[in-house]
């Protein structure tokens, strides 16, 4: 073989070997990339917001069954807790009933894992509980008053939120009044007729409250479906006027 033609096929590979290696640094660079994004992802997920579903119609209106919501997970320990705020918390012992194990395919279960793994998919839905707080440490809470209202610290309040059966006007069907304990919340669904919130945990291990240290995050918005996108409001404007002996935080 003459030298020309091993210099034109050395020329020839040349453009080849270039493709090559740059497929390989196009490849290396989007698995940085992939890694990068689940790292982020983790990280989000274990300090930022989390995702949930709601398994129950306990929140209506305000959520509906299979809502996916955006948990923020600064609230308790960089936020402080408000009244109003609507929070997902670890169960205090009782007021969940133990849940069947349900059989599903190896590959569902893999794909829910990783989707769980960067906080798009919410496997231990059930086992948390999703209220709104309405006392806070030291709050006298109190119903109901011959307007058929909740007060907190004496104060009545009028809840736009809540879901009530037609006809009634009674906030709770049960009456009843309570001291929130230090490091605890007092917390109630807005589908006040459909809810086993503290009041009917009352005689349990925790006498319905829940420790602060249960709560996992305040659930900021809706994420899904898409129409049912919403920010999901703690109305302040409900609580004006409501002392707050002792912030939490």
């Amino acid at each position: 073989m003459s030298q020309n033609s091993s210099s034109a096929d050395a020329a020839a590979d040349a453009p080849s070997g270039r493709r090559r290696r740059s497929a390989l640094l196009f490849l290396r660079d989007l698995v940085l990339i992939f890694i990068a994004a689940v790292i982020i992802s983790v990280g989000i997920k274990t300090f930022l917001v989390r995702s949930f579903y709601i398994p129950s119609a306990s929140m209506e209106n305000t959520l509906q069954i299979n809502d996916r919501i955006i948990v923020n997970q600064l609230v308790p320990d960089v936020v402080a807790l408000e009244h109003g705020d609507v929070i997902v918390f670890r169960d205090p012992g009782g007021w969940l009933q133990p849940m069947p194990t349900e059989e599903r395919p190896a590959i569902v279960e893999a794909i829910d894992w990783v989707l769980s793994v960067v906080g798009l998919s919410a496997p231990d839905s059930n086992d948390h509980l999703i209220k709104r707080v309405i006392g806070l440490p030291g709050d006298e809470v109190a119903c109901c008053n011959s307007f058929g209202q909740l007060s907190v610290n004496g104060v009545p309040l009028d809840e736009p939120y809540l879901k009530l059966p037609e006809r009634v006007t009674k906030v709770s069907k049960d009456d009843f009044a309570v001291t929130v304990p230090e490091d605890s919340l007092w917390v109630m669904g807005d589908n006040r007729y459909n809810s086993c919130d503290s009041r009917c945990n009352a005689t349990g291990p925790s006498r319905g409250f829940v420790p602060r240290d249960n709560v996992v995050g305040r659930a900021i918005m809706v994420s899904w479906p898409s129409s049912h996108w919403a920010w999901l409001d703690n109305y302040p404007e409900v609580f004006e006027g409501v002392d707050d002996p002792q912030a939490v935080g």
